[in-house]
């Protein structure tokens, strides 16, 4: 007597040994190919608050007022996929309500564009692809995938330089939760800018280079673990004038105690970190486990079928051809 396999056992079989390989294949290949930065972001986030700043027409500082920044980024997807960077264009407008709606962002109260390019993978600055500022750093625009409970290096456009961020422990942002990171930024000289010495105290000097200061009393981020992406954003941004080696300011362009993300905005981050979480976990955990348990039953039974086989004489088919006579 001999065994023989049936088809379908070698089909349960092959398939469950299919799904066996595949479930880590998934996460060590798939996984780390979806924790990837994409190229084909198209985003824009609003800040609001109350606050100070220089009022061109009146010549004098105004307080008390509405203040709305509102960034725009978009991926440039065909340098992104030439370099295999992430390459993002960035424009930053800051408005108040006289220039809101603004036709045109050049005539907002300040405005800038950027292009940032970045390792897909890590995060990391990558100097390529016409990248301006040239800027350094571990954070900016999003945080790593898998952020750590640690303290993280955060590229501050207007410091143009880096602020070491505290991990400061967990936070909540629309019932989801995050981890927090706070900082500050003291008073810093960041430049100088040619205006009427008289605007600084100096009203016996028609043009002066006076000096740009910048601090932020208070900056705390919310990002999503998984992701990185920032779910809560907010900062206490001062910019001021002072007369050349002068020690105090003479004249405050920007300040504020709190500008945040608009409720809008937190809602909108959080559905899309929620989006992007549940597939990486899809990826990393839930269809590798399910993959590897189908791929078990299925091999098992497989298996056992085969195992089993289907019992035939072994002389049988001699057998057969023994009624016939040769020619």
């Amino acid at each position: 007597m001999r065994r023989t396999a049936s088809p379908l056992s070698l089909i349960l079989l092959g398939a469950g040994v299919f799904l066996l390989v595949l479930a880590p294949l998934l996460v060590a290949h798939v996984l780390p190919e979806a924790k990837r930065t994409p190229l084909d972001i198209d985003t824009t986030t609003v800040f609001t608050g109350t606050g100070s700043y220089f009022d061109t027409s009146l010549l004098t500082t105004v307080d008390d007022r509405r203040i709305t920044i509102t960034r725009q980024v978009r991926g440039d997807v065909s340098d992104g996929v030439r370099s295999g960077k992430a390459v993002w264009n960035v424009s930053t407008s800051v408005d108040t309500d006289a220039t809101l709606p603004a036709s045109d962002t050049r005539d907002s109260l300040q405005w800038s564009l950027e292009r940032w390019v970045t390792d897909r993978r890590t995060n990391e600055p990558a100097h390529c692809c016409g990248e301006t500022p040239v800027f350094d750093g571990e954070a900016y625009l999003k945080f790593p995938f898998d952020v750590e409970r640690r303290d993280y290096r955060w590229w501050d456009g207007t410091l143009g330089g880096v602020v070491l961020l505290r991990h400061t422990g967990p936070g909540t942002v629309q019932g989801h939760r995050g981890l927090r990171f706070t900082g500050t930024v003291p008073a810093t000289r960041t430049g100088v800018r040619q205006v009427p010495g008289k605007l600084v105290g100096l009203p016996e000097r028609p043009q002066v280079l006076a000096e740009e200061w910048y601090e932020n009393t208070g900056i705390e981020l919310v990002v999503d673990q998984p992701t990185g992406r920032i779910l809560y954003a907010a900062i206490g941004p001062r910019k001021t004038l002072r007369a050349p080696e002068a020690d105090e300011d003479a004249v405050v362009l920007l300040s504020s105690d709190k500008i945040a993300f608009t409720e809008a905005t937190q809602h909108r981050q959080v559905e899309l970190a929620a989006s992007d979480g549940r597939r990486l976990k899809l990826l990393g955990s839930v269809v590798p486990a399910v993959a590897g348990l189908f791929g078990a039953v299925l091999a098992l039974v497989g298996g056992i079928l085969v195992a089993r086989g289907r019992v035939r004489p072994i002389g049988a088919t001699d057998a057969h051809l023994s009624t016939h006579p040769r020619a």
